[in-house]
This record gives structure tokens, sequence and C-alpha cells, in this order.
């Protein structure tokens, strides 16, 4: 028997204990309420300065000529980023990941060194480097074309171990039985265990796609337009910086939140792709003394319930024992409510018993 202790977290509280976390919530709650209260007290009387919750301040902040010019030409830009670099981190994870897992040592080795690499060097010390870089070498764009490099190095190396990790927990038999069939190793991992890998880190994947739109926002540092940079603009000119940066804010709120929700709707996505529902099938009734006659009891319950004994199966009856045989093979599947029609295994409606079968010569002629 498995031992499941390390996968247990922790127990669920009892009501002393969920007593005590909802005392726990509702001191937090109340705390937040009056730092915020405090906060806008602040901001609405600030010792030396304007008052921050007037309207004169807000309203450019949030009127039309502000989404057009700044915020949503600042978003393009950000998204543009972000999706460049994230294919080209999904590119660069694949690559570099298979190479760590290679039979070859030189290529393992030097795939672990330069991913090694970018998860170590910090990812605005990239930005800056690489902004330099393509700065003394005349390329166009090189604040964008610095974001994206630096944010495909860093987050590829986070891909990339995924898909290390994400091959790493694969049961063992699955190269046992590829090596069985005469696959080699390299066949193994490319054909075999990779696509399965890759299939089960697309949730963590998705969650990534958060950190990669949010590391975007380091560019503004060197100059690269993006929403935040595009605020900054903006409350410089109506000298509303706070309220700049708080619709900014908002913004990239609700872009990583939806990223949230792709995150969890994807892996139930995946689960309904992959768990397809079984049809029962009929088989041969249950013997007379079989102990799993209850399956039928249950039914036989059913049949009371609706006129002529019919009643749709709503659950599979495993028919089985060694005293099984097709005998009343209709008269069952009448009960089960397969056959309504069968004119043999009809239900009388006053007595409520089955019929008879008559003979053809019984019958009464026309």
């Amino acid at each position: 028997m498995a031992d499941t202790s390390n996968s247990v977290l922790f127990d669920a509280p009892g009501p002393k204990g969920r007593r005590t976390i909802r005392i726990v919530n509702w001191i937090a709650g109340i705390l937040f309420a009056v730092v915020l209260v405090l906060i806008l007290m602040r901001l609405h009387n600030p010792p030396d300065g304007e008052n921050q919750l007037s309207w004169e301040l807000w309203k450019p902040a949030i009127e039309r000529e502000a989404w057009t010019d700044f915020y949503l030409p600042g978003l393009w830009m950000t998204i543009k980023a972000t999706v460049v670099a994230v294919v080209g981190a999904v590119v660069f994870g694949l690559v570099f990941g298979v190479g760590r897992l290679l039979p070859n040592p030189l290529v393992r080795g030097v795939s672990a060194v330069i991913v090694e690499f970018c998860r170590a060097v910090p990812v605005l010390l990239l930005m800056i480097f690489f902004w330099r870089w393509f700065a003394f070498a005349g390329l166009p764009s090189p604040s964008y074309w610095a974001v994206v490099l630096a944010l495909v190095l860093y987050n590829g190396s986070v891909v990339a171990e995924l898909v290390r990790s994400g091959v790493g927990n694969l049961p063992g038999g699955q190269r046992e039985a590829s090596l069985a069939l005469g696959l080699t190793e390299t066949q193994s991992l490319m054909e075999i265990e990779v696509p399965q890998a890759v299939y089960a880190m697309l949730p963590a994947a998705v969650t990534q796609l958060v950190v990669v739109l949010k590391d975007t926002a380091l560019g503004s540092i060197i100059m690269y337009t993006d929403l935040l940079q595009e605020s900054r603009r903006l409350g410089s000119m109506y000298f509303n910086i706070l309220q700049t940066l708080v619709m900014a804010a908002v913004i990239y709120f609700i872009a990583c939140w939806l990223l949230s929700r792709l995150a969890e709707w994807l892996p139930a996505r995946m689960r309904q792709r992959t768990a397809a529902p079984a049809e029962p099938e009929p088989l041969a009734p249950i013997a007379a003394g079989d102990p799993s006659n209850v399956n039928q009891i249950a039914v036989a319950k059913e049949v009371e319930e609706l006129p002529l004994g019919g009643t749709p199966r709503k659950y599979h009856v495993h028919h089985r024992g060694t005293n099984a045989s097709i005998r009343n093979w209709r008269r069952t599947r009448y009960e089960q409510g397969y056959d309504a029609t069968q004119p043999e295994s009809q239900v009388d409606p006053e007595t409520g018993e089955f019929q008879e079968s008559q003979k053809p010569e019984d019958k009464p002629e026309a």
C-alpha cells in the first residue's frame, strides 16, 4: 500500500480551528478598513500638498484623450512585447529543456549552464545590457528588443525547468516500455516523454504569462514606451502622477486577472478532453442467488414507481455469477427499461403482474 502521508499538507481544521480562523479574518478585515480610511484621509488632506482626491486631478487621468493617446498605445506595446516574449520563451524552454535531458553529456552540460545563467541574472540587468549593446550596434528599436530578449532568456529558463521536471515526474515505466519496444533513449524522450510533459505543464506555463506581462513594466527604465511609461508621461503633463499610476495599476490588474482565469480554465478543459464517458453495456441477467443481486433490487424499486414497470437505467448493472443464464432475458430487459414494447413482458395494469406468454393458437381471433 502506497504511503500517502507525505502528500497531505495539513489536516482540515475542526470547529475550534474554524472559529479561530473566522475571528482572525474579521480582525484582519477591520485593520485593513482602518488603514484604507487613514490613507484616504491623508490623500484628502496632505500636510504639504494638494488634495489628491479632487476631481480636477482625476479627470485628466480617466478622460477619453488619456485612453486614446496614452493608455491604449502603451497597453498595445506591453501586449506586443509579451506575446513575442512568450513565443520565444516557449521555444527557448523546449530546446534547452530537452537538451538537459539528452543522453549526450556535452549537450546536457551546455544546456544546464545556459539555463542556470539565465535564471540567476536579474531581468533588469539583462535589459540594460542588451539595450546598451543594441544602441551601440545601431539596431532599430533597441529598447523593445532588449525587453523582449531579456524576457525570453529568463522565462525560457523557467519553461526549460518545467519541461525537465515534467519529464522527471512521469512514471518510470514509460521509458522502460519504450526501450523494451526497441526505441533509443532519444527516441523515447522526443516521441513519448516530452509530449506528455508539455501537455502536463501547460497550466503552469499559462501562469507564467502573468510574470511576463508584469515584467514588461521594467522596460520603462530603459525608455520603452509601455503602459507604465505612458502613464508616467500623462502624469507629468497634468501633475497627477498618482492618479495615472492608479489607472495603470487597474489595467495591469485586469489583464493579469484574465490570464489567471485562463490558467484555471485550462486544466478543467484538459480533464474534459481526456476523460471519456463510459456507456454501460447490456449483459446477461444476474443469477437468483448471486450476491450482486443488490443492483437489481435497486432497479426493482425504481420499477414500482413508474407505469408499466419501465424505467431508464441510471447506472451500470454488473451481471455475474456461476448460475447466470439467458432465462427471462426479455423480462429482465423490460424491468431495466430497455424494451418498453415487448408484448411478452407487459404488466397487467390491474394486478401489476407480468402476463404469461400466449401461444399463437390460444390467442382470440380478431
